[in-house]
């Protein structure tokens, strides 16, 4: 391993067991920590793509139910982890599990659309998964799953400012950190929050003020506008952003 990787698998082990600690109330009635129990995934990911200076740095917000929350892995569809990351590996479960929730790992059979959108761009740019880590790199700002009592999802904006003030600052100071050492010359924030998430985080260090930072619409099948061609406008932001 690169000094990159052995340093971000350093930061993901503190960050896990610094949320841990975080506690949550009604509405957050059940979370999921994937870099807990899909440790051996999330690992992997960063062993085998993790390289010394990434040019474009690409954040989400949180893990999706049926990617990362599976998988371990950013956006984790499974195929798209299985066929284009080549990886493929145990998953374990959460400590508490909803019932209508479960993690099968790379045994479920739903697909998550956001994942399969974000990995199918770009797969179908660099068909060789290495060349496209040999300058990207793909993170989340938050690895916490959310629920309520009735599984449905809630996402990290969606909670108090009592809760999402500790958390912030842990995903802050985690989000620094891995900037500092990748270096990225450009930070794409994968929809609006997580691009106000790099602006906060680069304000933070001078080293980090000249990364170029912007964004791309969001994948989810719930935003009307990601359903009319989710692939041609995200290349055409990346595009005009000078990135692609």
């Amino acid at each position: 391993m690169n000094k990159t990787a052995t340093g971000l698998i350093k930061l993901a082990k503190q960050l896990r067991t610094s949320l841990d600690r975080l506690p949550f109330s009604s509405p957050v009635d059940w979370v999921y920590n994937p870099l807990q129990y899909a440790w051996p995934a999330h690992e992997m990911y960063l062993q085998k793509f993790a390289r010394t200076k990434a040019r474009v740095f690409f954040l989400g917000m949180n893990p999706g139910p049926w990617g990362m929350a599976q998988t371990g892995v950013p956006f984790g569809e499974i195929d798209s982890v299985k066929s284009y990351l080549q990886i493929d590996t145990h998953v374990g479960k959460p400590v508490l599990e909803h019932p209508k929730r479960p993690i099968e790992g790379f045994a479920c059979t739903r697909s998550e659309v956001s994942g399969k959108r974000l990995w199918g761009l770009f797969s179908s740019k660099y068909a060789d998964v290495n060349e496209f880590f040999d300058s990207h790199f793909v993170s989340n700002y938050c690895p916490l799953v959310f629920m309520d009592a009735g599984a449905r999802n809630i996402t990290p904006d969606k909670l108090p400012v009592a809760e999402s003030q500790p958390l912030d600052e842990l995903c802050d100071a985690h989000l620094k950190a891995c900037l500092l050492l990748i270096q990225p010359e450009y930070a794409v924030g994968v929809g609006a929050y997580a691009e106000d998430c790099l602006k906060r985080v680069c304000k933070l260090d001078k080293k980090l003020a000249a990364i170029a930072i912007s964004r791309i619409l969001h994948p989810s099948p719930a935003s009307p506008a990601a359903n009319r061609g989710w692939a041609e406008q995200a290349t055409k932001q990346l595009e005009a952003a000078g990135i692609w």
